[in-house]
């Protein structure tokens, strides 16, 4: 009998998304417009951050935001009400973004005056962090109730992540959430990650997560 021939669809996949998301953010570079990709676990604070975000940056950044989600437009309206461009992508059940369905975005989005691009990626540590959308840095929100092992558990999320927001830092009081341990786990999977601890709510830590998102897009924009 002869032997089964085996094809490596998976990698294909991955390997024409890297190469549509390097294009992506060539096209990006050459419009001055600064993409982050923002991932979290459901329930993280990822729009409240978003949110808090939003208010401490647009009045010196034109901002504009792709809300993705399975189905509902509940998040991009919240978005809306801050006064920055905002819109709903459906995933059709898919469980994140690829470069792509970024780029559809972008392009319903109109960039022409927007110097940052924010995707609030669907919630789940797992898929989105396999994808490349195009993003200039990725971004990724872990709330102290998850626990500070996450880490340990999900290492390509924080791999992949430039940035870790450690947010609802207010419980810390009621939960066995080690910040130390934490960070260290971090540095483990990825030691160049950025950690900055904040509360979205209160906004505490926001400002040094903004200034430093602010430098960042200043020098794309180069």
């Amino acid at each position: 009998m002869d032997e089964v021939k085996i094809i490596e669809i998976k990698q294909s996949v991955f390997k024409n998304n890297d190469e549509q998301a390097e294009h992506l953010r060539e096209s990006l570079k050459k419009k001055g417009v600064f993409l982050l990709n923002l991932m979290s676990s459901p329930g993280s604070g990822k729009t409240t951050t978003l949110k808090a975000t939003i208010n401490a940056l647009k009045d010196r950044i034109k901002i504009g935001v792709m809300e993705a989600d399975i189905d509902s437009d509940v998040d991009a309206k919240k978005i809306a009400e801050t006064g920055v461009k905002a819109i709903q992508l459906h995933t059709g059940g898919m469980c994140h973004l690829d470069a792509e369905m970024t780029k559809q975005g972008l392009d319903a989005l109109n960039t022409e005056d927007i110097d940052l691009a924010i995707l609030e990626n669907v919630g789940n540590l797992v898929c989105p962090a396999e994808f490349d959308t195009g993003a200039v840095k990725n971004a990724m929100i872990l709330s102290v109730p998850e626990g500070d092992d996450k880490p340990l558990k999900y290492p390509l999320m924080f791999s992949i992540s430039d940035v870790v927001l450690i947010n609802k830092i207010d419980v810390l009081p009621y939960f066995d959430f080690d910040v130390e341990k934490c960070r260290e786990y971090i540095r483990e999977r990825n030691p160049n990650a950025k950690v900055f601890t904040i509360c979205a709510k209160s906004g505490e830590g926001i400002d040094e997560w903004t200034e430093w998102l602010n430098n960042e897009v200043r020098e794309w924009k180069k």
